[in-house]
């Protein structure tokens, strides 16, 4: 199992766009028996639409996603009030006239169904005037209908990522109210200037495609803050995007960029530059004075320029996968970083300085080459996440007592070593959520790891215990273990594979036959002392000869020698 990598986690979370997630259901009270606003029938098996639903006239929200449902009833219709409608993950493959009757609707879900997506079976939508929001994700899509772009003019989402679309059309531009548009995972070439027309746009998502450069007419998009560009063929950043003065979000990850204009980028709160062939970080850097989050891994940096310091609002750091062979002390002058990954790099200890990074909270350093654990982490005051596996290379055999220092620590990552046992510090760390140091040569548990009474995660597999500690079941948090490929004999593998809850009862019930036996076994000793009975006799007798030793050293004479030490010697008298 490989080591966990800090920086993939970070950009899961960070990177994500949210574009095939609904919008949060609402809930709606009802007024009566008769008048129902809210309804979630999603995931039910449902294969049509039942009558009761379609004669809910007062319905606003209905979510039938995740079902089979295989077409749409006429009575659809009935529905007039109907405002959201999610229909995605169905089994539909075409859509009935009435759909473009529900004049109230304003947003509407279609993704994931295996339609028949020509401009004919899409017909329908274009009937529905008010619709704001549109998903139509993973239709295979070749070509936008015209007549939605013509007549659903309210629109200001559309979201298209998925399909077969190498072009939009010209009619487009109709769209005047299009705030965010999604094209993830199209065919597109060329970024589509047509919607550089639409000035209200806020986010374009074009990520996954092969453009190969964003045209200088995005300037005329003025109220663009988000821009997604990764896993194109783009070679550089148009210097036109400093005229998108709204702009705080751009990710070019994974494209063809040597060089980027610093300087057409100071409103960028965000900024994902990772994959590409950086090699260097310019001094210009420091004119992003705005950025928060910068993303730099596998870009090919050897160093970082000391006015990266001037980045005094960073928070968020991935320099993971370049060729680090010592920690860049720039980085430790960002007061506000709270996470900082440099995962595979080549470092081998980190400096005294990285004490001054006091809001840091996430620090990845897994596939490094330490040979000890580098101390000075504990010494970080906030640190929440911790992560120093080695999947190869030099491997750590020992954990400090120093430890105990990390007080706010709730995930150690430690896997992939040569750790032979944990420290009794182990047990100090109060808020500690996560351990993880499987695939390693421990062969022990210390007693203290029963004591983490926080602890919720546990992976030891890949280790050499043969038992685990009597009080183990103190752990009442726990809710994951993972045990395998260690030789248990206490308790046996076949408890520890049943659950967590079967392990503890053996644990519990072993406590309380030892609780027994040490009771029979007081009272049965006792009893054979008291009779003189048993293996102890010898000792009891052994006792009573020490006790009638010590009374014969104060005894009176033997009888008949009494007074023959005054008695006058034969033959003469006492004068």
């Amino acid at each position: 199992m490989p080591s966990v990598h800090f920086s993939e986690i970070t950009t899961s979370i960070i990177l994500e766009t949210g574009v095939t997630q609904s919008v949060p259901k609402l809930f709606y009270p009802r007024e009566g028996a008769d008048r129902v606003y809210f309804l979630d029938s999603s995931a039910h098996g449902l294969e049509t639409i039942p009558e009761d639903i379609l004669r809910m006239k007062h319905l606003e929200e209905l979510h039938l996603e995740k079902n089979s449902i295989r077409f749409i009833p006429s009575g659809i219709k009935n529905l007039e009030h109907l405002h959201v409608l999610y229909l995605h993950e169905n089994s539909l493959e075409s859509l009935c006239d009435e759909l473009g009757e529900l004049h109230q609707l304003q947003c509407l879900d279609l993704s994931d169904n295996p339609l028949t997506s020509t401009e004919e079976t899409l017909r329908p939508l274009s009937c529905l005037w008010d619709l704001q929001e549109l998903r139509l994700y993973n239709l295979g899509i070749k070509e936008v209908p015209i007549l939605i772009c013509k007549n659903v003019y309210n629109l200001q989402l559309l979201g298209l990522s998925g399909n077969q679309l190498s072009t939009l059309p010209k009619e487009i531009v109709n769209l005047t109210k299009l705030q965010e548009i999604y094209l993830q995972r199209n065919l597109f070439e060329e970024f589509p200037t047509v919607l550089c027309q639409l000035s209200n746009l806020e986010i374009v998502d074009l990520e996954q495609n092969a453009i190969s450069c964003v045209p200088d007419e995005i300037a005329l998009l003025q109220n663009l803050t988000k821009l997604f560009l990764a896993s194109n063929r783009v070679c550089f950043v148009p210097q036109s995007l400093s005229q998108c003065t709204g702009l705080t979000y751009l990710d070019v990850t994974a494209n063809c960029i040597s060089k980027v204009p610093w300087n057409a980028l100071t409103g960028l709160v965000e900024l994902a530059l990772s994959y590409n062939r950086l090699r260097i970080l310019p001094s210009h850097v420091s004119k992003l004075a705005f950025l928060q989050v910068l993303y730099l891994k596998n870009t090919g940096l050897r160093n970082v320029p000391c006015h990266i310091r001037q980045l005094s609002e960073l928070r968020v750091l991935d320099l993971s996968q370049n060729r680090f062979s010592t920690f860049p002390v720039a980085v430790c002058s960002l007061p506000r970083l709270e996470m900082l990954s440099l995962d595979d790099n080549k470092l081998t200890q980190l400096p005294a300085d990285i004490k001054e990074l006091t809001q840091l909270k996430n620090l990845g350093l897994t596939g490094n080459r330490f040979e000890i654990f580098p101390e000075e982490i504990c010494f970080l005051p906030a640190l929440e996440k911790l992560y120093l596996g080695q999947d190869e290379g030099l491997k750590l055999t020992r954990l400090p007592d120093t430890i105990s220092m990390m007080q706010s620590l709730k995930e150690l990552y430690v896997e992939n070593n040569s750790l032979t046992a944990l420290p009794a510090a182990i047990g100090t760390l109060a808020n500690l959520n996560i351990l993880d140091c499987h695939n390693n040569q421990l062969t022990e548990l210390h007693d203290g790891i029963c004591n983490l009474q926080a602890l919720k995660k546990l992976f030891i597999q890949g280790n050499q215990l043969s038992r685990l500690p009597d009080d183990f079941d103190h752990l009442q948090t726990l809710e994951v273990l993972e045990l395998e490929g260690n030789p248990l004999s206490d308790p046996p593998m076949e408890i520890c594979t049943t659950g967590i809850v079967a392990l503890h009862k053996y644990l519990q019930d072993k406590r309380m036959r030892q609780i027994k036996a040490t009771k029979i076994q007081a009272w049965w000793r006792g009893l054979m002392v008291r009779r003189g009975l048993g293996p102890f006799k010898e000792l009891f007798g052994q006792r009573m000869a020490a006790i009638k030793g010590k009374g014969k050293k104060g005894a009176p004479p033997a009888k008949g020698k009494k007074g023959a030490a005054s008695k006058p010697a034969s033959g003469k008298k006492k004068k």
